[in-house]
């Protein structure tokens, strides 16, 4: 008989929690390539089989555990404006890159390992759906009007998801980086 969990029971919630943070705890300290299910489990302090019941195979639990920063990213994408009249960085990008910088080693992890170019597409893929109402809107600089909204919403969300790569990589404030990236995509 095949048992089917209700992702709204509490109990169900707590432990896909606790299996989330195991993970990202431990792949702060190793490469995603060497971990294991059963490593994130006794992390977890659950049993391996419950683990499963609740993803199938480790990158599902990658792809789980990354769902909360790729909603971040996205939602700081999507709160910044199209334009900006001043030139002043943008307070979302400030708090994307912020985030960025908590969690760098993740982000690191994620380009290169496991992840690597699907992590990168769900990214991209999710930004340039946040980011598209917005062009659709019209709210967008004159100079790109002639601009289909889905190539521009997917062309920001290409060249964030490469800063954003690349702010993981370097030791640059999060200011600097959003600063920068402010520049590049509005100019």
């Amino acid at each position: 008989m095949l048992w089917i969990m209700n992702p709204d029971d509490p109990r169900v919630r707590r432990t896909r929690e606790r299996l989330r943070a195991a993970l990202l705890s431990l792949s702060e300290e190793r490469e995603l390539s060497s971990l294991t299910m059963s490593a994130v489990a006794r992390r977890a302090e659950i049993n391996r089989a419950t683990a499963y019941q609740h993803y199938a195979d480790l990158d599902a639990l990658v792809a789980d555990a990354m769902e909360e920063a790729v909603s971040h990213v996205a939602e700081c994408a999507a709160l910044c404006p199209l334009d900006s009249p001043d030139g002043a960085t943008p307070a979302p990008l400030v708090d994307l890159f912020s985030h960025v910088a908590d969690n760098a080693v993740l982000y690191r992890r994620m380009f290169t390992e496991r992840g690597g170019s699907r992590f990168a597409e769900v990214l991209r893929e999710r930004v340039a759906r946040e980011l598209l109402p917005g062009f659709d809107a019209g709210r967008r600089p004159a100079r790109h009007s002639d601009v289909p909204p889905p190539l521009h919403a997917s062309f920001v969300a290409g060249a964030l998801v490469g800063a954003i790569a690349s702010a993981a990589e370097t030791d640059r404030s999060p200011a600097t980086d959003a600063r920068d990236t402010w520049i590049l995509l509005t100019t």
